[in-house]
């Protein structure tokens, strides 16, 4: 007896109602999953992926089912008011992403990425932050971490980092020295780079705040921080122009050698 899913609830974001446009037109036209797919070039279980809001679609599938169904644009401007609006469910979207992942480019000027950052270290941002519950989050954070570094080689990592970052002792001369010698032994993998914006560098793009970028098998997405929240990216064009900031913060940053002893160098002030 095949599964029956209850359609998504239209009301919780845009990519909900799209996810759940998607299976409402498909049944109206009377397609099964695999005749959708072979209009949008996908499998089957793909497909039921889209409808059930666990991927996102992309520009060309969505033209494909405007063509297909005779809807004009619709679909194209449904995907990119999705895309635009704010979801609410954008940080577990982001982790998912994380997971699927092939490589992660961040950029940070205030505190070391929290993949790189040493337990101690991540507890002391926690105690700086706004959340309540301070267990939840530092677990939260540390199975986040340990997810990470189970892919090994197979997830590349390009971090730039201000050396505002270096200078900020979270958590104290000791945590922080502790902090640098784990940096400065991640450094050493040949699938991650660190690299430095030296104080000398001057002005940089990266003043606007954090940056993520990641890359999936067939196409990137983006993280933008700010104060009270950041934005998960999707937009091609968006993400476009937010690695192309990437790359100008990394023209100021240092390479990775001479990174690596502005990072010594610090750490002599701590031990």
């Amino acid at each position: 007896m095949p599964i029956v899913r209850d359609p998504l609830d239209p009301r919780i974001s845009m990519w909900h109602f799209l996810a759940f446009s998607m299976r409402f037109f498909r049944e109206k036209m009377g397609l099964s999953l695999t005749q959708c797919g072979e209009i949008m070039g996908l499998a089957r279980s793909s497909v039921s992926n889209l409808e059930s809001g666990r991927r996102r679609p992309q520009d060309d599938q969505m033209r494909k089912l405007d063509m297909a169904y005779g809807t004009g644009v619709l679909f194209q401007v449904l995907l990119w008011f999705a895309r635009m609006a704010h979801d609410p469910d954008w940080g577990r979207q982001i982790d998912r992403y994380e997971q699927e992942a092939v490589s992660i480019k961040t950029y940070h000027g205030q505190v070391v990425p929290l993949a790189l950052q040493t337990d101690d270290y991540t507890w002391a941002c926690v105690k700086a932050s706004k959340f309540k519950d301070l267990e939840a989050v530092m677990a939260f954070r540390t199975s986040k971490k340990q997810a990470y570094w189970e892919k090994g080689d197979s997830l590349l990592t390009w971090t730039i980092i201000d050396e505002a970052v270096l200078a900020r002792p979270f958590g104290g001369t000791e945590v922080m020295g502790k902090q640098l010698e784990h940096l400065l032994q991640l450094a050493e993998r040949p699938y991650v780079s660190v690299r430095v914006v030296p104080f000398s560098s001057g002005e940089h793009m990266g003043v606007d705040g954090s940056m993520q970028i990641i890359g999936l098998e067939d196409r990137d997405v983006a993280y933008s921080g700010a104060l009270n929240g950041g934005r998960l990216i999707e937009s091609p064009g968006e993400v476009r122009e937010l690695s192309i900031t990437f790359d100008r913060i990394g023209v100021k940053a240092a390479s990775e050698e001479a990174s690596r002893e502005i990072i010594r160098q610090y750490l002599e002030r701590y031990t």
